[in-house]
Parts: C-alpha cells; sequence; structure tokens
C-alpha cells in the first residue's frame, strides 16, 4: 500500500463511509462479519480504519448485509475503483499489456488547459521520438514483466499510441511546460542515432508556440534563493488538480489538494533554476555535438 497521503486519504473516505453504513443499520463490526459470514471482527476493523483495502465482493457482501440501495451500491463500487487507481503497482497498470495502460492516461491529457513535468531520468513521453519511446516500453516490458501474447505488436500499438497523444501539443489554449535535469540529455539508455535523433527532435519541438522547455544546468547554482535546492523525483502536474509520479514500484496518482500544494512550489523551485531559450538550445546543442563527434 503506499503511503502517500492522497492514496490513504482516498482509502480513509471510502473507509468511514462504510462504517457509516453499518451504523446506520444498527449493526456492531462482529454482527455485520456474523451475518456476512466472515471469521472475527478483525476483518471489519481493519477495513474501517483503512488498513486493509477491501474488494468489490466483499463491499458489495458489506452492502447486502446493510441493507444498502442498488443506486448507492453503484456509487461506492465506483469510488472503490477510483481509490485503487490512487495506486497502482506496474503489474496491476500493466495487467492488459502496454496499449492498454498508455490509453487508459488518454482522457486525462486530452482534458488538460496545463500540463508541468519535471523529469530528472528519461524524457516526458510528449517529447519523445517513436524510436526512443520503442526502446523505452520495450525496457518496461523486460523489467516489469508485462505479459502479452504478442510482446512485439503490443509494443508496437503501445508505441503508436504515445505518438498519436502528442497530437495535444497542437490543441488551441493549451499549454506544456517542461523542465528536465541536465543530465537526462546525457543518459545513454539508448542507441547513439536513436539518441541523436532525439536531441535533434527535442531543439524542434521546444520551437512549438504551446510548449516551454528549460532545463537545469548541472553548475547550476540551487543554493541562489536561499536553502539548496534540490533534485526531486519525476512528476507531471495536470490542471493543477493532479500529479502523477512514476516510482521504482509503481505509479501514484495524487489528489490531495495539500500534497499537490507541495508538487506545485516544488515546480516553482526547480523552474527558477532553469534557463530557456537560448541558453537551453546550447545545452541540448552541447550533448547534441559530443554524441555527433564520438
Amino acid at each position: 500500500m503506499s503511503t502517500s497521503s492522497s492514496a490513504q486519504a482516498a482509502r480513509q473516505r471510502l473507509a468511514d463511509q462504510l462504517r457509516e453504513i453499518r451504523e446506520d443499520a444498527g449493526l456492531t463490526g462482529r454482527k455485520l462479519a456474523e451475518l456476512a459470514g466472515w471469521h472475527g471482527v478483525s476483518k471489519v476493523s481493519k477495513i474501517e480504519h483503512a488498513t486493509r483495502p477491501i474488494s468489490a465482493e466483499d463491499l458489495r457482501t458489506w452492502c447486502r448485509v446493510c441493507d444498502v440501495p442498488p443506486a448507492r451500491v453503484e456509487e461506492l463500487l465506483a469510488e472503490l475503483r477510483s481509490v485503487t487507481s490512487t495506486w497502482l503497482t506496474y503489474k496491476q497498470l500493466n495487467r492488459g499489456g502496454l496499449r492498454r495502460a498508455q490509453e487508459s492516461v488518454r482522457d486525462r491529457y486530452e482534458r488538460a488547459n496545463q500540463m508541468r513535468a519535471y523529469a530528472t531520468k528519461a524524457l516526458p513521453g510528449l517529447l519523445q521520438t517513436e524510436p526512443y519511446t520503442r526502446a523505452a516500453l520495450r525496457a518496461v516490458f523486460i523489467e516489469q514483466g508485462v505479459e502479452a501474447d504478442d510482446a512485439e505488436r503490443d509494443i508496437a500499438e503501445a508505441v503508436a499510441e504515445r505518438m498519436d497523444r502528442q497530437r495535444v501539443l497542437r490543441r488551441p489554449g493549451a499549454r506544456f511546460a517542461f523542465v528536465l535535469e541536465e543530465e537526462v540529455l546525457w543518459h545513454r539508455t539508448i542507441d547513439r542515432t536513436t539518441h541523436i535523433a532525439q536531441l535533434r527532435h527535442l531543439l524542434k519541438a521546444m520551437r512549438r508556440p504551446a510548449v516551454s522547455l528549460g532545463i537545469i544546468p548541472r553548475q547550476a547554482d540551487r543554493t541562489i534563493n536561499g536553502p539548496g535546492v534540490w533534485p526531486e523525483e519525476s512528476f507531471l502536474i495536470t490542471n493543477a488538480e493532479q500529479v502523477n509520479v512514476e516510482l521504482v514500484s509503481g505509479y501514484l496518482s495524487i489528489t490531495q489538494p495539500t500534497e499537490v500544494a507541495m508538487y506545485l512550489a516544488a515546480w516553482d523551485r526547480l523552474f527558477a533554476l532553469a534557463v530557456h531559450g537560448e541558453r537551453a538550445n546550447q545545452i541540448i546543442g552541447s550533448a547534441l555535438e559530443s554524441l555527433e563527434s564520438h
């Protein structure tokens, strides 16, 4: 279970509703467990304290025992699905293959009026070339043990989905800001030809009207505004309402306002360190020149 306050708060909200439903039905935890056919009261207690996730089957049983109307049951099931998606292991996210995982986030990109992405490891998907994306998703396939009947077809379809998603960069009124640690330009996780093409693509992408691309130089003085500004985990902020973080163990979706505010503050600190325009162009050009000369 994720330690994110957003994930925990979502679980607790659902747990509180289930406790209220039990109390309104005039049942003790022990009586509910008895009517549900569960051994002992500990299961009920853990669910109500949000220390144990409830399954859809158990939620339906809870509602049946407490005589909850069908419409309310559907509302609770929908909330359970939302709670479950707050924290997803990569096994859960990619259960249906890489293509479906990519499709699952399309709506968020298409509805976004503003996106802010900070990257420390890899280039954000909206800035990737097709070969770079293919290499990245193939690595995901191998590292995370994604199951698919036809691996190459799944990768190809996932790549196509991500490339099609880049159309949002042309949507009128939408704005996309990116801040990259300079090291991202130098990480040799792809072959030299793909790397060169990717850096050239960055130079073109930063000229798009809807795109702002900033780079934090290796030599940036991170103490210039007081306490040192340390690198953070890569994150994506959508409409100042949701933050997504890809961790080693899973995919985190943050919507708790206080926690979103922390990422917005982190973005401001990091953005202040970044250079843009011609200076960013020069940094990319330096990395590109090094690759082309070796």
